[in-house]
């Protein structure tokens, strides 16, 4: 069964999937907005309450961003060269962007968590001439558009979160980026017309940049912008703005509507809801369809090195198959490497795979294999088709010979009533090598009873999966911007005491 448009598609030599006749860069895409659309409003930024602050038509975003990439020019970045995005969420952000494609050079977005170590290692590491950093202006000049770049020329380095030492820099190209908003229109994430997308989630990150900036620039419609994700700004943006769609992880959306106001504002414009990063327990899912009563709610899967979308699932898919991530995006494929009981690594190619790491041929070689991308996450895939995440390769808990994965352990976990969410690790044990372990955090106004969370997690899993260990942390989990759990940085912190059996 297609669940997508699957026309217009075609394969290369090598079997990679490809769309049809999209444009040959970002800045070809913009121009055919700008001159489709050129009084419509592109870009709106919001102040601290969700209200306007600062908007731009696409007009005035091509003119300002010719104006970036003319003091590019005069400063003396080229085509080809690498410029660092140092800059929080805003219209600055958009226009350093814009600027550095039409400049013909590389952006380098720098996650604005990462510590002074980081950033320097980042800056160093692309080699990055010029870095836009907050309170210097943007650089302005005679207006300059590169038109000569095309679709295999690198458009963009963006550094993984680095949960496993410093991050690397994945080469986005601009056909990586074009595949990538082609796939969101045809999911029915970012239709054509007058959507008005609201990103409060970081721009650094390929949600923020790929599935909704860009897309929706192609699309003319209105990107709006949060500086910072404060929930009463967010409540009030999506009625005052008119907001249309929507993507975050599971938490914002639950700590939205458990505001005791959340009654008060009307979600009935919202038509698209995206989840995604964090085992969403049914019952959230229900929630989120009645507080959002038109909204097409979506789960979907990606990576940076995915340039976002690999999978979606259907809105008609949301109840009944709340525990998975979807099926392969109309130009993506999808296979297990080391199949055991079902589980594999799961194996993505398509024309959305960016081309490797900046300056790591070692890790490049490890990662991308004759074409495809080891995303390093353990998956299910049934005979329809739809994906379900069990574990990252590297989390799996092996206890006495026995595999236990982590993400199935969390969703059970996640289901009960009392339980916000929660991280699950392996504690290391001299007679099994590991046990289970788990970091809980309350709901808000709960306590957490820890043997009647092993008695809930005991009717839901094999005895083997039910944690040993059960920590109760008051404070939010660690995560990246894609809202991933940063486990590394839990285990050095958490304090495991004794085994509860």
């Amino acid at each position: 069964m297609a669940h997508f448009d699957l026309s217009g598609i075609s394969r290369d030599s090598l079997g990679v999937a490809h769309y049809d006749n999209r444009p040959d860069s970002l800045v070809a895409m913009l121009r055919r907005t700008v001159d489709a659309r050129p009084d419509a409003e592109a870009l709106l930024e919001l102040d601290s309450n969700g209200e306007t602050s600062l908007r731009l038509t696409y007009r005035e975003l091509w003119d300002r961003s010719a104006r970036v990439a003319g003091g590019l020019r005069a400063s003396g970045v080229r085509r080809g060269d690498r410029v660092a995005i140092r800059l929080g969420n805003g219209i600055p952000w958009c226009l350093a962007f814009f600027g550095i494609q039409m400049a013909g050079a590389t952006a380098v977005p720098v996650n604005t968590r990462f510590s002074e170590q980081e950033v320097e290692y980042v800056v160093g590491d692309s080699g990055s001439g010029f870095v836009f950093s907050g309170g210097d202006p943007l650089p302005d000049g005679t207006p300059f558009v590169e038109y000569g770049v095309g679709p295999a020329d690198v458009s963009a380095i963006f550094y993984t979160s680095g949960t496993t030492g410093f991050p690397k820099g994945a080469m986005t190209t601009q056909r990586n980026f074009l595949a990538n908003m082609e796939s969101c229109r045809r999911v029915n994430l970012v239709p054509p017309g007058q959507v008005r997308n609201l990103v409060s989630v970081p721009l650094f990150h390929v949600t923020g940049c790929n599935s909704q900036l860009l897309p929706t620039c192609e699309a003319g419609g209105t990107t709006v912008i949060m500086p910072q994700f404060q929930v009463q700004a967010f409540l009030r943006a999506i009625v005052v703005q008119s907001i249309d769609v929507l993507c975050s992880v599971p938490a914002i959306y639950w700590l939205a509507i458990n505001q005791q106001n959340f009654g008060d504002f009307d979600m009935s414009r919202v038509q698209r809801l995206m989840y995604g990063g964090a085992p969403t327990a049914p019952d959230l899912i229900t929630r989120i369809l009645e507080a959002f009563p038109n909204a097409r709610v979506s789960n979907s899967y990606g990576l940076t090195e995915s340039s976002s979308l690999t999978t979606w699932l259907p809105a008609e898919y949301s109840v009944t198959k709340p525990e998975s991530v979807g099926v392969a995006t109309p130009i993506v494929d999808l296979k297990l490497d080391g199949v055991s009981d079902g589980v594999g690594e799961l194996m993505v190619r398509g024309s959305n795979i960016v081309a490797g790491y900046w300056n790591k041929p070692d890790a490049t070689a490890d990662t991308f294999v004759e074409g495809w991308l080891r995303t390093g996450d353990l998956a299910r895939i049934d005979a329809e088709g739809f994906v379900q995440i069990v574990d990252r390769k590297k989390d799996m808990v092996n206890r006495g010979g026995e595999n236990v994965y982590c993400v199935e352990v969390e969703s059970a976990l996640a289901a009960h009533p009392d339980v916000f969410e929660s991280a699950v690790m392996g504690v290391p044990d001299a007679m099994m090598g590991e046990k289970v372990g788990a970091v809980v955090v309350p709901k808000p106004g709960r306590t957490i009873d820890i043997a009647d969370v092993v008695a809930f997690a005991k009717s839901r899993l094999a005895d083997f999966k039910v944690p040993q260990y059960i920590v109760v942390r008051q404070e939010m989990l660690p995560r990246n911007p894609g809202g991933k759990i940063l486990k590394k940085s839990l285990r050095q912190s958490v304090e495991w005491g004794k085994a509860l059996r």
